[in-house]
């Protein structure tokens, strides 16, 4: 008996499928006797892929990726990592496939979101790829992320060439994978010169913040946890829900200063909200929190703000959000640190004419200490000198272009007064190198500048040492020594960027004070020992007022 089979076309791009039901069964025609299938030649049948190995084990030990907990392969930019693919039968010259690697909602090829790699004489997009062996069926792959790749959560496809068109492998969530920004890369801009530095700045997930006053600093200890369960992917939904595009999660520069914004509440919905109030009955005190994984695994189960934070607090999870994604980062403390709300070197502090603050007239403040971040990077739209460590904030101050956020603010930058430079270097530069001013006014509102101390802002600054648990001092990368040529030189080329500092030619006060007080706990006496000291030739007589009041780290008083 004769049977005539239906021929299934390939349809280009689409998946090959036969449907058992197309096959009908006809009558012979009359005199002529069954047909018997000729067997396929060798080699000569469909091309398919029976299973795809990601090498987790073996490609996370090269790219130090091994601490995170997650059950997808997590690799970094730049570097080679290896699959296994398993086909029907083994390949011959003719055969043909590519493997297609996918990120967001949209992904398009013109915007690096849909990335193609091929492994024959056909053009590849901006991965490489390349055949490393083969044993039997299975094919052994070396594909290389381009240094410039976006940061993120990737599909992937195998996609064979059959006839015209393309068989590609269904979903399979098992061979998604995450893809870093790259330290250990030269060729990617978050490169980081040493190993020590890589292993403190980006595998370190533990931690100190340095807190209290320039006399009594006081340490906190800090888990980051960035390789924690459920963190990285805490980390993608922010940008995720904040609608970051996707286009910029390759671009160091953009990711850190949209990261800036996006950990606090302010806008876009954020992680944090912050609170320097002494009533935290609608959260948790900042006091409370001793790490980032709670924090980030609350938002991303709730997709609700949490509360509360304060400055640290918001350096401690921004840290997090940095080093997981593979930008070396670290929490930097700055001691004194002014806050200036008009934009220029003058942090005045008013004080009515019997002595007393003057709460109200006062604007400006200054904080005991100040946590922000620094992340490393390459700035390739500024010139070579401002790469490295930039600063970054995102405590809530002022706005930046329309957001709450602060940086990335060369370093260096801040240290030699050029502050022409994005971004938002004029506001760090007031935080570390303000003049105090003290301002007195009269019963009319007349404001008199009486004292101008120029050396008590920005007193020091302090981030963890590198493979030991205490401080460095990293004060010189911000500020040259006070009253050198250079520190004179950094000032006053601060005046020509628009940093107005206050030109008061006061004459130098024959009586200091001195003030010091022991700590001690709530409920005991406390023991405040004023010394005056009379630099002129004549007795003096001296009327003293002196006010003692509860105030938070920002210079507020309690109410």
């Amino acid at each position: 008996m004769r049977k005539s089979f239906r021929l299934l076309s390939q349809v280009p791009n689409k998946n090959l499928h036969i449907d058992h039901d197309d096959f009908r069964e006809f009558e012979p025609f009359e005199g002529e006797t069954d047909l018997i299938p000729r067997s396929t030649a060798p080699g000569t049948e469909p091309l398919t892929v029976v299973g795809v190995d990601m090498r987790k084990d073996f490609n996370e030990a090269n790219h130090y990726t091994t601490e995170y907990v997650n059950n997808l392969l997590v690799v970094r930019r730049a570097k080679q990592f290896v699959i296994d693919i398993t086909f029907s039968r083994p390949m011959v010259p003719q055969d043909d496939f590519q493997l297609e690697f996918l990120i967001g909602e949209k992904p398009a090829a013109n915007k690096d979101s849909l990335v193609v790699v091929t492994f024959r004489n056909r053009r590849s997009t901006s991965w490489s790829g390349k055949i490393l062996g083969t044993r039997d069926t299975v094919v052994s792959l070396g594909i290389t992320a381009h240094a410039k790749a976006i940061v993120g959560l990737y599909r992937m496809y195998v996609a064979v060439v059959v006839g015209n068109g393309m068989q590609r492998t269904e979903k399979d969530p098992n061979t998604n994978l995450y893809v870093l920004f790259n330290p250990w890369s030269p060729d990617d801009e978050v490169f980081y010169p040493d190993e020590v530095g890589r292993t403190e700045y980006v595998l370190n997930s533990t931690g100190l913040i340095y807190m209290g006053t320039p006399e009594q600093v006081t340490e906190r200890g800090w888990v980051y946890g960035q390789f924690e369960k459920g963190v990285l992917d805490a980390c993608i939904y922010i940008m995720d829900v904040c609608r970051m595009p996707i286009q910029s999660r390759g671009e160091v520069t953009k990711m850190v200063r949209t990261a800036s914004a996006l950990i606090n509440s302010q806008d876009e919905n954020g992680v944090l909200v912050g609170n320097w109030s002494d009533d935290f009955s609608m959260g948790t005190p900042p006091t409370t929190w001793t790490g980032s994984t709670k924090i980030l695994l609350q938002y991303h189960n709730t997709g609700a703000p949490v509360s509360f934070a304060q400055c640290w607090v918001y350096a401690g999870v921004l840290n997090t959000f940095l080093r997981c994604l593979g930008i070396p980062s670290r929490v930097i403390s700055n001691f004194n640190s002014a806050h200036d709300n008009t934009g220029n070197l003058k942090t005045e502090l008013v004080f009515k004419e019997d002595g007393t603050p003057d709460r109200r007239n006062t604007r400006d403040s200054i904080w005991n200490y100040h946590c922000w971040n620094e992340a490393f990077m390459k700035r390739v739209d500024l010139p070579p000198k401002f790469s490295g460590w930039q600063v970054v904030d995102a405590t809530p101050q002022e706005t930046s272009d329309g957001y709450f956020r602060c940086g990335p603010a060369p370093v260096i930058a801040i240290r030699d007064g050029e502050l022409c430079h994005p971004f938002d270097c004029g506001f760090v530069f007031a935080e570390v190198n303000s003049d105090l001013i003290f301002m007195v006014s009269d019963r009319y509102g007349n404001m008199t500048p009486k004292k101008v101390d120029t050396t008590y802002i920005g007193k020091m600054l302090y981030t963890k040492a590198v493979s030991r648990w205490g401080p460095e001092d990293v004060t010189r990368t911000y500020k040259h020594p006070e009253g050198s040529p250079q520190d004179k030189e950094t000032m006053a080329k601060a005046e020509q960027y628009g940093c107005a500092r206050d030109q008061s030619d006061l004459p130098a006060s024959k009586l200091a004070i001195q003030i010091s007080a022991q700590a001690g706990f709530v409920g005991e006496p406390l023991k405040i020992e004023v010394t005056f000291y009379n630099q002129a030739e004549l007795m003096k007589s001296v009327k003293a007022h002196m006010e003692i009041a509860v105030t938070y780290y920002t210079g507020v008083a309690s109410s």
